[in-house]
């Protein structure tokens, strides 16, 4: 398989990690704390959600409720012939303090997606300054609402590790992790409604997220791990650009979440 150059950097990088543990490391005190970083892909499903739209200059002033969103996972059609961060990905970099490397700290990134469906959709509120309650159908080009580069969850995270087992030549040890924050969501925003012109599809600050997170990891050598993850998501946005207005929603989101990374000691000895 020809190897791309998005690509080459990670695997030279963990062969480099796992050829430097030699025997001068293990004759000095160990580190006090250690830097970890990983890549992966996850999934997702949402609760449902009400789409909120406000459009003073258009006096409109309506809601679409019951939207069942979904993800586009993208590494489900052909994981290696397309760029890394084109499929839904996820990326940790975090610190672990102390001697037993129990406790620590995290920057956790989800590019997650969310899609309104095509089909019907129960709109009500006020529309060109007329009530309304009806059902209109979604579908692309002249009807859409996507958070496709992005609904894109940023969390600040407080980790606890938990060591369960090791093998004894020390190649193989199980460790469980919870973690916890909060953080901004960062979406990019691409919609077109009622004949409307598009919007000018962009990032966004756009709300705040809170999650909850628990992950078993498996590393090998010391330094290289697979970690599987369950996380729990709760996001509200705000303020998302749409066409002489603006948008607002909240859903919950449960994931699951397949990342490869390595750790590395860093820190003071002794």
């Amino acid at each position: 398989m020809k190897v791309t150059p998005l690509k080459s950097p990670i695997v030279v990088f963990l062969l480099l990690i796992v050829t430097c543990h030699d025997g001068m490391g293990q004759t000095r005190p160990p580190r006090k704390g250690a830097f970890y970083f990983s890549w992966g892909y996850n999934t997702e499903a949402y609760t449902a959600s009400t789409i909120k739209i406000d459009q003073p200059a258009q006096n409109n002033h309506y809601s679409f409720t019951g939207v069942h969103g979904h993800d586009h996972r993208g590494w489900d059609e052909g994981l290696f012939s397309k760029a890394l961060t084109i499929p839904q990905y996820n990326y940790r970099l975090g610190f672990l303090f102390g001697d037993k490397h129990d406790l620590g700290v995290e920057i956790n990134f989800d590019h997650t997606k969310f899609i309104f469906p095509d089909g019907p959709a129960h709109v009500q509120g006020v529309l060109r300054g007329r009530n309304v309650d009806t059902t209109v159908n979604f579908q692309k080009p002249d009807f859409y609402y996507y958070l496709n580069n992005g609904a894109n969850f940023l969390l600040f995270n407080i980790v606890k590790r938990w060591h369960w087992k090791e093998s004894r030549n020390g190649v193989v040890r199980l460790d469980g992790l919870g973690k916890f924050g909060i953080g901004p969501v960062v979406p990019h925003v691409d919609n077109k409604f009622f004949g409307d012109q598009p919007n000018d599809p962009h990032f966004q600050v756009g709300g705040w997220n809170t999650g909850l997170e628990g992950a078993f990891r498996a590393t090998f050598y010391r330094h290289v791990y697979l970690e599987l993850a369950g996380k729990l998501d709760y996001a509200r946005y705000s303020n998302l650009k749409i066409y002489m207005g603006t948008a607002k929603q909240a859903f919950g989101t449960a994931e699951v979440i397949l990342n490869l990374g390595i750790a590395f000691p860093a820190g003071k000895r002794g």
